[in-house]
C-alpha cells in the first residue's frame, strides 16, 4: 500500500469532508520588529503547535534582517515554520490572523510598517491561488532573504510551485542584511 493510499480516506466518508482528511505541508513566514521581536516570533511558533489538525514538523533557525521598505523602523526577528495541516489553505489563513490579533497585532497598519507579528502562509502543498485574501505561493518569496534563508533551512528541496526549488532561489540573492540569532 502507498503513503498516498493510506492517507486517502474510507469511501464512505463524505468528500466534503474527505478532502480535508489528508495532511498537506505548509510553510508560514514569521516576523516581528516590536516589543521584544525574538519572544513574539518564539511564541507565535507554540501557537501554531496548538492549531487543531496541524502539526508543526520544522522551525528554521531566527533570523535578524534589516526592514524592508520606506518606512523607516527597527531591526526585525524572522524565522519560518514547517506544517503538516488538515486545514485548508484558507482556514489556515484565519488560524494565522488569529495568532496575530493574540498577540497584539492592530485590524490596521501602515503597509511595509513596523509589525509586533506577521504570519504568512509562504506555500501550501501543490496549490497555486491568487484571490484578494490570499496568494500562494507568498508573491515576494524570491526577493525576499529573510524569507528563502530559513525556508532553505527546513525545506532546502522544497519545489514552490511555479517559482523553483528553494536551494537555488536561495543561491540566487545575497545574504545582504540578514544575520543568524
Amino acid at each position: 500500500m502507498t503513503l498516498r493510499e493510506r492517507a486517502a480516506p474510507p469511501a464512505a466518508v463524505d468528500p466534503k469532508r474527505a478532502a480535508l482528511a489528508i495532511w498537506q505541508p505548509a510553510y508560514i513566514g514569521l516576523g516581528s520588529n516590536l516589543d521584544d521581536p525574538r519572544t513574539q516570533v518564539l511564541a507565535a511558533v507554540e501557537k501554531l503547535r496548538a492549531l487543531p489538525n496541524t502539526r508543526v514538523v520544522a522551525v528554521s533557525k531566527l533570523y535578524g534582517s534589516k526592514p524592508f521598505g520606506p518606512v523607516k523602523q527597527g531591526d526585525f526577528v524572522n524565522a519560518v515554520v514547517g506544517l503538516l495541516t488538515q486545514l485548508d489553505a484558507p482556514a489556515l489563513l484565519n488560524e494565522a490572523k488569529a495568532i496575530e490579533r493574540a498577540l497584539g497585532r492592530p485590524e490596521k497598519y501602515e503597509r511595509w510598517g513596523p509589525r509586533v507579528i506577521d504570519l504568512d502562509i509562504l506555500v501550501y502543498g501543490c496549490e497555486k491561488r491568487a484571490d484578494p485574501a490570499l496568494t500562494i505561493p507568498h508573491p515576494g518569496i524570491v526577493e525576499r532573504n529573510w524569507v528563502l534563508y530559513p525556508l532553505a533551512d527546513i525545506a532546502p528541496s522544497l519545489d514552490i510551485p511555479g517559482v523553483g526549488r528553494v536551494a537555488d532561489l536561495k543561491g540566487s540573492i545575497a545574504p545582504e542584511g540578514l544575520w543568524t540569532l
